[in-house]
């Protein structure tokens, strides 16, 4: 019989987990939408013939913003569909989230051309849909990031050292788990009115770090004592390449799990800041969209269609961290 790592072993179990295998499929797809939001939803070209000269607008437009190159002086704030191709490629959505067409104020879907209807600007619903990947995923990782860096930090600490440090870093674990995490993250983005997207990012990984340092602290305290550990301090090697070379890659596994949950709370607590209108201003998100939902309570698809791709997104992430829960099951290194 083979013998498998403890890797291969966690690996073929996740992928007995057909519903968790099928979610982590799911959310690669949302990578590959927020990666090619531009080139799913613009209401620039593809790639079109203008005056005997092929171009890629939606290409182009990047290396515009870098400052490599400019726009030709017909393309300076184009109506882009009234300019006189030769010929043009479109995206399957012609249309950019911010696109206001005052003559399609509350399309239904299907109706001049949007597929998942409009808002009450005229704004194309699946256009910001697809657009909302992006600004989901950036603040899902880039929270949960911020809150890993805290909590593996603080947690290592914890359980290496133990004793006054433990008690220390586990008492502010506590204060800040007295503290409602939405309110308090409502009351410090109130005090940065129109901060934009980083700083809700910042805020929600301040603010939910506190599961994945109990976590790494939990680890820390089973590993510290191993034999490897007390033959890398007999080497002379230093607290911190013990605590950050040797033991935490040996415990980071469980706290992968704390993490796909995290990407999730960010995710809905974002969107919950932008359904009351504290979200990041200029920004495309499901929550905006469903703000508008409350003015206007008989456009059920302002409603309907950014409330699945929330749920979707959320039970995806819940999904493929019960997967890695389960498949990180400590019974496997028996």
């Amino acid at each position: 019989m083979e013998n498998k790592s403890y890797n291969q072993l966690v690996v073929a179990q996740f992928k007995k987990n057909k519903l968790a295998l099928y979610a982590f499929r799911v959310l690669l797809s949302f990578f590959v939408i927020a990666i090619f939001a531009d080139f799913l939803a613009n209401d620039k070209p593809l790639l079109c013939s203008y005056q005997d000269s092929i171009t890629s607008p939606v290409v182009k437009e990047y290396f515009v913003k870098l400052g490599v190159t400019e726009w030709q002086k017909d393309f300076l704030n184009a109506e882009w569909k009234e300019l006189d191709y030769d010929f043009a490629i479109w995206p399957p959505v012609p249309f950019l989230p911010s696109n206001i067409d005052f003559t399609s104020r509350y399309a239904s879907p299907g109706k001049n051309g949007h597929y998942l209807g409009t808002d009450q600007l005229g704004r194309d619903v699946l256009s910001g849909i697809i657009h909302g990947f992006r600004t989901a995923l950036l603040i899902g990782f880039v929270a949960t990031s911020i809150s890993c860096f805290i909590g593996i930090i603080l947690g290592a600490l914890a359980g290496y050292y133990g004793g006054t440090v433990d008690i220390i870093i586990q008492r502010l674990i506590e204060l800040m788990l007295t503290f409602p995490t939405f309110f308090l993250i409502l009351t410090i983005i109130a005090f940065y009115p129109g901060g934009g997207i980083w700083i809700i990012m910042v805020v929600v990984g301040l603010t939910s770090w506190t599961g994945i340092a109990r976590y790494t602290r939990g680890e820390f305290l089973k590993t510290r004592n191993q034999d490897y550990v007390s033959a890398s301090i007999a080497l002379g090697n230093s607290e911190f390449r013990t605590i950050f070379r040797h033991i935490l890659p040996n415990s980071i596994a469980p706290v992968l799990v704390a993490v796909a949950f995290g990407v999730a709370s960010a995710i809905l607590t974002e969107s919950g800041l932008s359904f009351l209108g504290l979200g990041a201003a200029n920004s495309f998100t499901w929550g905006a969209i469903l703000a508008v939902a409350r003015g206007a309570t008989y456009a059920w698809w302002l409603a309907l269609f950014p409330g699945l791709a929330i749920f979707i997104c959320v039970t995806v992430y819940n999904l493929v961290g019960e997967g890695l829960r389960d498949a990180l099951d400590p019974r496997l290194k028996q």
